[in-house]
């Protein structure tokens, strides 16, 4: 067998060689990693849909759809009117109402009226039976007199108690008619519907001339500014997450982007996978429930561009020290 002899500087280089082979081989790899998606052990990930807050616009009373102020797809803003009930019967009712407003007014005024003149009865019933008093002392007039006298100023005292509890109930009157006024008008304002929130009119589901119940839903309007994916992950990762933490999405339908978002919730308990939402894992594994929202300053920016129930992914780090791979880097829509 033959021997062959290599020296130490050889042996040296032939390391020093295989060394940069493996660090440029372990360097490819990982930029292979990152352009195939290929997700670091320190970050997590779950499928979802995009989804966001919705709220029904609805009547308080019943009655009769007047007009319908918006359509489907329309951006309306808070305190909007989005819609006017028939308010005939309550405008009928109002009138009715401060009729009795007047009247009771009235009643008010003229049990003022009666007070006074049982207040000047009284003074002249007092001075009488003053007068009566001394002349018995006298002996000009009977202790019979007298006795008429002191009767006369106790009705007068009766009859002014009895007027100053009619201007009592009165002022409960004006008090009542009042708030039956209110109540009224209260129901009138009720009766145009006002959008609660600024967003976008996800369903019209009532058509002017429509009779509807209390409670009777016209639309539901979509808060583009409460937007949010919920996703599910096994419990050895969901322990990791810690809510606040960046996190971030991409859309299917335009997988260019990448959005910044944020943890918002975690789960306290694990739950059943609902069929509706698609995972990785099976479906009969307990996984805990994950939001991940989307700045609401940023919403304002791109709100004309919000599309919910879009299927898309969530990415979450599992470490908050470990950085973003570079094909998880915010990229933006212009506009």
């Amino acid at each position: 067998m033959r021997r062959v002899n290599i020296s130490k500087k050889a042996l040296k280089v032939a390391v020093l060689v295989l060394v940069a082979v493996v660090a440029v081989a372990a360097g490819v790899g990982y930029r292979l990693m990152e352009s195939n998606g290929a997700l670091p052990p320190q970050f997590a990930s779950g499928n979802g849909r995009i989804e966001a807050t919705e709220v029904d616009v609805a009547t308080k009373l019943a009655g009769r759809l007047k007009s319908v102020e918006a359509h489907e797809g329309d951006m309306v803003k808070a305190g909007q009117i989005l819609a006017r009930m028939d308010t005939d019967d309550l405008n009928a009712q109002l009138n009715e109402a401060q009729a009795r407003l007047a009247q009771a007014v009235e009643a008010k005024r003229y049990a003022e009226a009666v007070v006074t003149q049982r207040q000047s009865e009284l003074s002249y019933a007092n001075a009488e039976l003053g007068r009566m008093q001394k002349l018995v002392k006298q002996g000009h007039v009977s202790k019979e007199s007298l006795d008429r006298a002191s009767t006369s100023a106790a009705s007068a005292k009766a009859a002014l108690n009895a007027a100053q509890v009619q201007v009592v109930s009165a002022e409960a009157g004006i008090a009542a008619a009042k708030a039956t006024v209110q109540r009224i008008q209260t129901s009138i304002a009720d009766s145009q519907l006002e959008s609660p929130i600024s967003g976008r009119v996800l369903y019209r589901l009532a058509e002017p001339g429509e009779v509807l119940s209390a409670g009777g839903k016209v639309m539901t309007v979509l808060d583009v500014g409460d937007v949010y994916m919920t996703i599910f992950l096994p419990t050895d990762q969901a322990g990791k997450v810690t809510v606040g933490s960046n996190a971030r999405l991409i859309i299917d339908a335009v997988p260019q982007y990448v959005i910044p978002a944020k943890v918002t919730f975690v789960a306290a308990e694990a739950q059943f996978t609902p069929k509706e939402v698609e995972t990785r894992s099976e479906r009969e594994k307990l996984m805990f429930r994950v939001k991940v929202k989307i700045d609401p300053a940023l919403l304002k920016t791109y709100r004309d561009r919000v599309k919910t129930g879009v299927p898309g992914e969530a990415y979450v780090r599992l470490d908050t020290s470990t950085p973003w791979p570079a094909w998880l880097d915010v990229k933006l829509p212009h506009g």
